[in-house]
């Protein structure tokens, strides 16, 4: 690959995440460098989405740290996290489904809207200016994820792929250093499969961004990802390049089932 991975941007140290009694995640280590694609994967139930909600304020660990950019951060709140420069995606889409494809991507900007509620409402003066500056950039995200077309399009009446792709555009339009992909291609058929892997590529080499995946299908981690880590029962059992990770002897018992 002829990309330039920089340093490590998230350190994730020794996590540790119960609910009562049930443990979820159990004394997980990995880091993410800057501009890599780091893919999390695992069977159902190792701890993937629990690992995200820890990384992006939805879940407190129970011991453990998590480092970005040099700074510890526990006890954030999502919107703190964000703040940071931290977006994420989610499984089920938590699009508005009757507002049309440009107002979704715009609810991404709010974390950069400086001007106060009431002059945003009346449109003037710098407000105004403001919200023009943020609809040129929501509009370039649109050109780049080639949904022009669907621009005033209620969000609720397009396909599931093109759905998926304005998620997408919502999380970029927050500017993120990292981005958290969680399943981004969960129920896409192969050709929606192809555009949404292009386009992490492109948002990966084009805006910089730092991506974190959960992805099922073994195909497109192996194809996109500069690195693995892999989960299961809230344990890490690999870590590496795809190709490593592919070879690694525990990683293929967990994934043919054969070690439980």
């Amino acid at each position: 690959m002829s990309k330039k991975i920089g340093d490590v941007i998230l350190d994730v140290q020794h996590i540790s995440l119960r609910f009562g009694g049930v443990k979820a995640l159990t004394d997980i280590s990995f880091n993410v460098r800057e501009h890599e694609v780091r893919a999390i994967i695992g069977p159902n139930g190792a701890g993937k989405s629990s690992m995200l909600n820890c990384i992006n304020g939805v879940y407190t660990p129970t011991e453990g740290s998590i480092m970005f950019r040099g700074q510890t951060f526990s006890h954030m709140n999502s919107r703190q996290v964000a703040e940071m420069g931290i977006a994420r995606t989610f499984q089920n889409l938590a699009l508005f489904k009757g507002m049309s494809v440009i107002d979704n991507i715009m609810t991404g900007r709010n974390l950069r809207i400086k001007s106060n509620l009431f002059l945003q409402a009346l449109r003037v003066g710098p407000a105004q200016a403001e919200e023009e500056r943020h609809r040129e950039f929501v509009e370039h995200i649109i050109d780049f994820l080639e949904i022009q077309a669907h621009r005033k399009t209620p969000v609720g009446q397009l396909p599931y792929g093109l759905q998926k792709r304005v998620d997408l555009g919502r999380a970029l339009a927050m500017e993120p250093q990292v981005l958290l992909l969680d399943e981004p291609m969960a129920g896409m058929n192969l050709e929606e499969k192809q555009d949404m892997s292009r386009f992490i590529l492109d948002v990966n080499d084009e805006f910089g961004t730092t991506i974190v995946l959960i992805e099922h299908d073994m195909g497109v981690v192996m194809d996109i990802s500069d690195r693995v880590v892999v989960l299961d029962y809230g344990k890490k059992i690999g870590d590496g390049t795809p190709d490593e990770v592919r070879n690694n002897e525990e990683v293929i018992q967990a994934y043919l089932g054969t070690s439980h």
